[in-house]
């Protein structure tokens, strides 16, 4: 099955040639990473060959991941030969997912609670703002308050999870990106964790952010996974990360739930308000407000998904989707023009319902199983079809 795998890393690169950032990180035989720009119909029917030759696997568990994956690859060539897919047949396509539309009425409903919540008076967005400027590190301060944060997680990972022996990555501060943050596998069990400073960066914001892209997240689960499945059981295709397909669902679950799984909300509150704190200078019940809003603000995770239907599938106008952003995001102009940039992007544009799609199908699985499920997840190629089931 080693002819398999190798043509999937060929493919996937065939189909990066064409939409460049489809391929998130590779860390394969170099031979195979042939970027030639080739026929989008003959890329089309080479994915429909291999999806019917991935059948005769024999191991079911890799056979059903390699089945998701190369069905997604597939869409990539119909989108690529001109084909107009509808947007939400483009997001199960490519994801195996359902797009979500959101209840204007729950999100009304949440920002009323959170009008309750947030301290001050005066228009909600503006108060919002105003809390997250007493909570922003300055930029040179950054990777001073992310070091400590980075031990106490990867501690508890190597105790809870274990961690592959090699294991490692470098953090770079960037700007001029449509993401807050960014994990690049690079092979070799190494990563590079990108934060972007376009926007303030906030103390709270900084565990979840470190356990989303580090520990036990992206990184913990490309390495983990790269160690188990490639070194090991010789899966070579696990040694190419793509952005627009299946796995992404999975992996972007496991980051969202990365921080729950190694710690209690009780004993991150009393982290951030106590030794963080401290750290960083920040008034302890500044802390407590925002986690408070936080915990509120889970019921408009619907949000950017919704801002992306009105854009790509009801064909709003931007100025429209940047309102809604606006008012349901409490977000200010600037953060709206970087979500609306994110869901404008080629690559993210589907996306964007990975984070809350992938956030409830691994949540779940961590509410029936806790820990174990989660290592299953870091260790084992799942499919979001599997986690539904």
């Amino acid at each position: 099955m080693s002819d398999i795998a190798e043509r999937y890393v060929r493919l996937a690169h065939a189909i990066d040639a064409h939409s460049e950032g489809f391929i998130d990180g590779y860390g394969g035989p170099q031979d195979w990473a042939v970027r030639e720009t080739r026929d989008p119909q003959a890329l089309r029917d080479e994915a429909q060959a291999l999806l019917a030759d991935v059948a005769g696997v024999p191991e079911p568990g890799r056979r059903a991941w390699l089945d998701v994956q190369v069905r997604a690859m597939h869409t990539m060539t119909r989108l690529l030969s001109g084909e107009a897919i509808p947007y939400a047949d483009e997001v199960r396509g490519l994801y195996d997912i359902e797009p979500r539309r959101a209840d204007l009425g729950a999100l009304d409903a949440a920002l009323a609670e959170l009008d309750a919540t947030l301290p001050g008076s005066g228009p909600l967005p503006a108060r919002e703002e105003a809390l997250r400027a007493r909570l922003a590190v300055p930029r040179g301060e950054i990777l001073r308050v992310a070091q400590p944060i980075l031990a106490e997680l990867r501690a508890r990972v190597t105790e809870r999870f274990g961690l592959p022996q090699g294991e490692d990555f470098s953090i770079e501060l960037v700007t001029d990106k449509p993401w807050s943050g960014y994990n690049w596998p690079l092979g070799n069990l190494r990563s590079r964790i990108d934060i972007n400073t376009d926007l303030p960066v906030l103390l709270p914001a900084l565990p979840d952010l470190m356990a989303h892209e580090g520990y036990p997240g992206h990184h913990t689960e490309h390495a983990t996974k790269e160690a188990r499945l490639v070194r090991e059981r010789g899966w070579v295709e696990h040694g190419i990360q793509l952005i627009n397909a299946p796995e992404c669902v999975v992996s972007e679950g496991i980051a969202v739930n990365a921080l729950r799984a190694v710690m209690t909300r009780e004993e991150l509150e009393a982290w951030l308000t106590g030794d963080l704190a401290a750290l960083a200078g920040v008034d302890p019940e500044d802390i407590r407000a925002f986690l408070a809003a936080s915990h509120v603000k889970k019921a408009l995770g619907g949000v950017s998904g919704e801002a992306a239907m009105r854009l790509h599938a009801d064909g709003a106008p931007e100025a429209e989707v940047l309102d809604f952003l606006r008012t349901y995001a409490l977000a200010s102009d600037a953060r709206a023009a970087q979500s609306l940039r994110f869901i404008q992007n080629p690559n993210f544009r589907a996306y964007i319902f990975t984070y809350s799609v992938g956030g409830d199908l691994v949540g779940a699985e961590l509410d029936r199983g806790g820990a174990d499920a989660y290592a299953r997840l870091l260790r084992e190629p799942v499919t979001p079809g599997q986690l539904r089931a």
